[in-house]
């Protein structure tokens, strides 16, 4: 390792330190230092990332371990349902703190990763709220990493540009921008090139703690503050794990207690049993609750994936109107309206489909009855991918929403039970659907490698949860010997020959050159272990990020 950044040598902290220098534990940087990295890893900043890893960490890990305990019960047949312990909760009436003026009004939030010419594009979309995201839409290489708190602390200030390479053009920020939020990595994910004590930090603390010690006093001055997404969290101590966290770095900084807003996704299957309980530890700092559609499909595969009987069909086939999905959606919406929570709906994946009009209109009809469901269903906003689709959100939006939000609409009528949650989607396999997932996995697996998280394919943009379903589903479907619809087996022969088959289309629609100067071997061996194993692994983004640098 080398230890090309220290704490000790660092200089005085702007801040009266909590405890005196000699006890300073080194915080070691494996990586050398990229433009600018002295502008966010400042000593402040790096002060309270070693706090928070210092305060937070074990409970971090045994929070993990649990999430392994749990997963055994599920694989020895235990079905999860709603909590008894917290029962009293759900039952009592209570509603969060009253969230800030800029985040009242959501009904088009886009999402991206933190590269500049997004940040800029995307603050200056016609949308209430942009999500910098350094999670499913990032791969964590160093100099992403770096460059997307650069990016940001430009952007809090309103100074951020963009000069494009070739043609020259140069991008600014609007007068009118959107609200501002990020989205920092899971709690399962380590920043391996920064340690405190000799020991990984957690890539979570990393993205928030850089971020808010960097940031809150500059967005206060915006009339603004550090609001954030947290996602796949499985139980409502992941919660109160963030809510203590947000506890303690506001003290240090000097912040107000509530000044941090979140928002959490419910993506994982364990937390949609945990809503109440998760609005009520975050309830000081809790602004709502987001339709994490994708990685919530891939939740259900991955915690249900020894039940021979949970297996689910092509992921075309697994459409919100699902009852399974339809019930998540009502219960989230009844339960954040209940406590005074906004209800954000999930991402519209389609992209703008150029060069044949009629496939596009098609995409777009698909957007509008997407955004049509999800506003009549009660949501108080919605997330969209592309500013080419800000317009058909708002419409939507506007004309069944006109009032900054539908808190009104209780939903009052919502009885969602855990037989309701847990019925698994009918539909059909098939030879179309697995190509498909093969595809999409290997190409989204060779583009993170080689350091992008956000990938359009086949006229969608696709992340690390839609790449998540891709290999989860493959996986599931040889595990049970699962039968396309003419019949066919699905077993590693099948496998290995159609990914051999689907390789070869790939080099004829990305090109020789691009093969060439791809990591596709890597990405094809990776997607294939993964595939094949005999046992599964909890997230793609671990192994593949042993290869990243």
């Amino acid at each position: 390792m080398l230890p090309c950044m220290n704490l000790q040598l660092l200089g005085a902290p702007q801040r009266p330190p909590p405890f005196t220098s000699d006890t300073w534990p080194a915080i070691d940087i494996s990586r050398r230092p990229v433009a600018r990295s002295d502008e966010v890893l400042t000593p402040v900043a790096l002060e309270l990332l070693a706090s928070l890893h210092r305060q937070f960490n074990a409970r971090r890990l045994q929070l993990l371990a649990q999430r392994a305990r749990r997963q055994a019960e599920l694989d020895r047949g235990l079905l999860p349902d709603f909590l008894p312990e917290t029962a009293q909760i759900r039952a009592a009436d209570w509603r969060i703190a009253a969230v800030p003026a800029d985040l009242a009004d959501r009904r088009v939030e886009i999402t991206g990763p933190v590269d500049r010419k997004m940040i800029v594009n995307a603050l200056n979309a016609p949308v209430r709220t942009f999500m910098a995201d350094f999670e499913d839409s990032c791969a964590p290489t160093w100099e992403n990493l770096v460059h997307g708190q650069v990016n940001l602390y430009d952007a809090v200030r309103r100074r951020i540009t963009y000069v494009d390479p070739v043609s020259g053009r140069i991008y600014r920020l609007n007068d009118r921008i959107a609200t501002l939020m990020v989205r920092p990595r899971g709690w399962h994910l380590p920043e391996k090139h920064v340690q405190v004590d000799g020991q990984a930090v957690s890539g979570a603390l990393f993205d928030f703690a850089i971020y808010l010690a960097n940031n809150f006093q500059a967005l206060a001055e915006h009339g603004t503050g550090p609001y954030f997404y947290l996602p796949k969290l499985e139980s409502h101590l992941e919660a109160r794990l963030w809510n203590d966290v947000f506890k303690a770095a506001q003290d240090q900084l000097g912040m107000a207690r509530g000044t941090i807003k979140a928002t959490v996704l419910i993506e994982t299957i364990l937390a949609a049993f945990e809503m109440d309980e998760i609005l009520y530890e975050l309830r000081e700092h809790a602004a709502g609750l987001n339709c994490g559609r994708w990685d919530y499909i891939f939740s259900f595969i991955k915690k249900f994936r020894n039940h021979r009987d949970a297996v689910l069909p092509d992921r075309a086939a697994v459409t919100m109107e699902s009852p399974f999905l339809k019930a998540y959606v009502d219960l989230l919406i009844h339960t954040c309206h209940r406590r005074g929570a906004h209800a954000i709906g999930g991402m519209a994946a389609q992209i703008p489909v150029r060069g044949n009009a009629q496939a596009n209109e098609a995409a777009m009809l698909t957007v509008r009855a997407d955004k049509l469901r999800e506003a009549h269903a009660g949501h108080d906003g919605t997330w969209i991918a592309h500013p080419a689709l800000a317009p058909i959100a708002n419409e939507v939006f506007d004309a069944i929403m006109p009032g900054p939000n539908q808190l009104h609409v209780k939903r009052d009528e919502v009885r969602v039970g855990a037989a309701e949650l847990l019925r698994v989607p009918e539909g059909a396999i098939t030879d179309a659907g697995l190509r498909h997932n093969i595809r999409v996995g290997v190409q989204y697996i060779e583009a993170w490698l080689g350091g992008n998280g956000c990938v359009p394919l086949y006229h969608l943009m696709e992340d690390a949860a839609t790449a998540e379903i891709c290999r989860a589903q493959l996986w599931q479907w040889l595990q049970h010997e699962a039968r396309t619809v003419d019949g066919e087996l699905i077993c590693q022969e099948r496998f290995d020959r159609t990914l051999t088959e689907e390789i070869e289309r790939i080099h004829g629609e990305v090109g020789a050159r691009r093969m060439l100067a791809g990591v596709f071997p890597s990405a094809a061996r990776l997607f294939s272990a993964m595939v094949t194993s005999d046992s599964f692994d909890e997230f793609l983004t671990l192994p593949a990020y042993e290869l990243l640098g």
